[in-house]
């Protein structure tokens, strides 16, 4: 029998940027659905693309501060005037989804930010921070760059300070309770596989804390970003990488014992469900969500279709996992292992060709 054919440098860089859109954009109908009987009530099992309802049953946006991050009033007007321009409507309604009016196979806004990210480096054919500050200051403030409603907190605290005349190389916020989320890695991966182009493994960590506190100001984050750099430099340096090892090595350092919970819901039987929502919170919180997207990670090492179903169905933050798992099983596995519906029926399908062979041409 022959040896199985290992996906190239440049597959694997494929799935990686296509697995993030790929994840977010399945999970986007039901982001942040914390009652599992409420998602498949209004989804049942969600397999593909799927717009999301007006309504959504644990949505708290009518709660979030629109002047800044976190809860509050919302009698600021970051959202609305300076961000999410004409949006700020949908944030006071109870109930209101958070992706409103959305479409099936749509891209949430930090993935549409990792797009900006992506631009800018096929552009400068380097990472240049001030090249990506730019180009996300515009993004932001310019009407009808994009079409979600809602804006994580670390958005609202940077305009908040941009508002304030604050230069761009200055506006990332202070930490606040959910600072360190897993939202904040989404824009990691093209940094970190530009900056493996010449090989330097040592650096690509440099890179991606530099871009992360253009946004994030978090130490905490830092840690788990590390890791998170460190599982994709062996995913696309080392000859034949073992995903489910390395995920649960991981895991294990961040605190997860990954490789035993793997084992209980195979020897058991048990859902995924037992893991994340029960041993692990679904929510954004980096030390928990990282860990998920690790077990699923390791729990579904070759099978890019079950993980991502797996992870769209266990709700809370599944949008920004997702990302994650999409990059990490994309990079194991190569363009191949995504299913061709998912790449085909992303609405930006035809863009996202175009950057991410872009990238591979600048950077593969």
């Amino acid at each position: 029998m022959s040896a199985p054919v290992l996906p190239t440098r440049a597959d694997r860089l494929r799935g990686a940027l296509w697995g993030m859109f790929v994840g977010d954009a399945l999970a986007m109908p039901v982001h942040w659905y914390y009652n599992i009987a409420a998602l498949q009530r209004d989804f049942g099992v969600i397999r593909d693309y799927q717009p999301p309802k007006a309504e959504h049953p644990s949505s708290i946006m009518a709660l979030a501060n629109t002047g800044k991050a976190g809860r509050g009033t919302q009698d600021g007007n970051v959202v609305g005037d300076v961000i999410l321009l004409g949006k700020k409507h949908h944030w006071g309604q109870a109930n209101r989804h958070y992706h409103q009016g959305m479409q099936a196979g749509d891209n949430t806004l930090n993935l549409l930010c990792a797009r900006v990210l992506l631009r800018s480096l096929n552009a400068t054919g380097r990472h240049d921070p001030a090249d990506f500050l730019r180009e996300y200051v515009s993004f932001m403030t310019t009407p009808d760059r994009h079409n979600d409603t809602y804006a994580e907190s670390y958005h609202r605290d940077f305009f908040a300070n941009y508002a304030r005349g604050l230069p761009p190389e200055r506006c990332a916020g202070a930490e606040g309770h959910d600072t360190a989320s897993i939202g904040g890695l989404v824009s990691l991966p093209p940094v970190i596989f530009a900056v493996l182009q010449s090989g330097e493994r040592e650096a690509a960590g440099a890179a991606a804390l530099t871009q992360l506190r253009l946004t994030h100001l978090s130490a905490k984050l830092e840690r788990f970003a590390l890791e998170f750099c460190d599982v994709l430099v062996h995913l696309l340096c080392d000859p034949s990488p073992q995903i489910a090892p390395l995920a649960c090595a991981a895991a294990k350092r961040l605190g997860f014992p990954a490789e035993a919970a793997v084992e209980h819901v195979r020897r058991n039987g048990a859902s995924d469900h037992y893991v994340i929502g029960g041993l692990l919170s679904s929510a954004c919180y980096i030390d928990q969500s990282l860990p998920a997207a690790l077990y699923l990670a390791a729990r579904y090492p070759d099978d890019f279709e079950a993980a991502l179903i797996a992870n769209t169905n266990a709700g809370g933050d599944n949008c920004h996992r997702g990302a994650v798992l999409g990059a990490i099983l994309g990079a194991a596995l190569g363009v191949a292992a995504i299913p061709e519906r998912w790449r085909q029926g992303l609405t930006a399908h035809a863009e996202l060709e175009a950057e991410i062979e872009g990238f591979i041409d600048r950077f593969g």
